[in-house]
């Protein structure tokens, strides 16, 4: 390889286990990777974990609820922020393992940082993964869990900015629609509970709606919705609102007339609904400053966790409500 690109091994060496302790200009590096390329050369992991006394792997434990297209677009704007760091990603599987149980079985493939939902694993957890060798742990949701870095993800604000933009338009007896789907509650619930703060001490009510995101149960909730005596909801999320204003709409309830309807996530489809949904615009951080926040916590291990809150909410009124 090193005959094949002109320059020596040590210079082969340093651009394929992308050492910086060498300067070593872009087109020599270039001629390297070409050359690795032209001989089909695939970098050996262990060994290469061996040489750095750590894996590239961060590993993101496989999400066990349903994620919507926000979520799947942050995934992949932070997959490929790590990959352009040389770290590998590697998503595992440990549906019904909470806990130190699943920091033992992420421990197994020794990544050297692991990003987990807050609520997955504890503090033991955390220090079970600092003693395999995990240089970075990173939490995700609304509370920091001692020895992790933590991206504090702000839930609530999400169903008070929907309550308060619904009180403002003069309703006043409000729905609040809860999945029925398992695994959802970290999410569901603060959204209730911030649509609870937005109408605490005003002459307004809250309603819980469990819905199951099929046709079936959506029609099932359109049918009593009358009786209900709403005259506005707050959907959870854009997805499962444009499900039940589907199923109201079938029930010839008229938006935003009769109910003003409310999602979050702001997503295109809902623009192009008619009546366009009005919606909670929720901005996720970027892959990249996640990225980076990794690249500094394995390089030094030992600094103090960051607390980072994340999660901002906007509402954006459209013709819903």
């Amino acid at each position: 390889m090193a005959r094949l690109a002109g320059v020596s091994r040590a210079t082969v060496s340093y651009v394929l286990n992308n050492t910086d302790a060498v300067r070593i200009s872009e087109p020599t590096r270039r001629r390297v990777r070409e050359a690795a390329r032209e001989l089909g050369y695939v970098p050996h992991a262990a060994a290469r974990s061996l040489r750095a006394g750590h894996s590239r792997i961060v590993l993101m434990p496989a999400p066990a609820v349903p994620v919507g297209p926000l979520y799947s677009r942050f995934i992949n704007d932070l997959q490929w922020a790590l990959g352009r760091l040389d770290y590998t990603v590697v998503q595992h599987g440990t549906v019904g393992l909470h806990g130190v149980e699943a920091a033992r079985a992420w421990a197994e493939l020794r990544p050297v940082a692991v990003l987990a939902p807050g609520s997955a694993i504890g503090a033991e957890g955390v220090a079970v993964l600092r003693r395999s060798g995990a240089r970075a742990v990173v939490t995700l949701g609304p509370e920091a869990v001692e020895g992790a870095h933590a991206l504090l993800m702000d839930h609530e604000s999400v169903g008070h900015r929907a309550g308060a933009h619904l009180y403002a338009r003069g309703r006043r007896r409000i729905g609040v629609v809860m999945p029925a789907e398992r695994g959802l509650e970290p999410f569901s619930r603060p959204r209730l509970a911030g649509v609870r703060r937005a109408l605490d001490g005003a002459d307004g009510t809250v309603t819980e709606l469990p819905l199951g995101y099929d046709e079936e149960s959506a029609a099932r909730l359109a049918a009593r919705w009358r009786g209900l005596g709403l005259d506005g909801v707050f959907a959870y999320n854009d997805e499962y609102a444009m499900l039940l204003m589907r199923a109201l709409q079938d029930e010839g309830v008229r938006i935003p007339e009769e109910t003003a309807v409310v999602g979050a996530d702001d997503l295109m489809l809902g623009r192009l609904l008619r009546p366009r949904l009005s919606t909670v615009h929720v901005d996720l951080p970027a892959g990249r400053d996640l990225a980076d926040l990794v690249d500094r916590a394995v390089r030094d291990p030992a600094a103090a966790p960051e607390r980072r809150p994340v999660l901002g909410a906007t509402m954006v009124h459209r013709e819903s409500s």
